[in-house]
């Protein structure tokens, strides 16, 4: 049984997101996406990737954060409670 649906978004943590956000607008033509309460985001086709400033991440947040960690977020056609009684079978 498939139960993910698609991927939502990436979340990048970075050390500079200004930094970053210049490197991938001008190496690979990626546009920067200002969402939310000041939130950064780098959007390419119908993907993106979410930017968390080191030491500032956002909730919800890898257990470890550090700069160019990649947290995968999902979506997925199954419950929490189903994807967890699968992973625990």
């Amino acid at each position: 049984m498939a139960m993910i649906e698609r991927l939502d978004h990436l979340v990048l943590t970075v050390a500079d997101i200004a930094r970053t956000v210049a490197f991938y607008e001008r190496v690979l033509g990626m546009l920067h996406e200002t969402f939310g309460q000041g939130r950064s985001a780098l959007v390419f086709g119908q993907q993106k990737f979410n930017l968390h400033q080191q030491g500032r991440e956002l909730e919800p947040k890898a257990k470890h954060p550090t700069p160019w960690a990649i947290d995968v977020c999902l979506i997925s056609n199954g419950s929490m409670a189903a994807i967890i009684q699968h992973l625990s079978e």
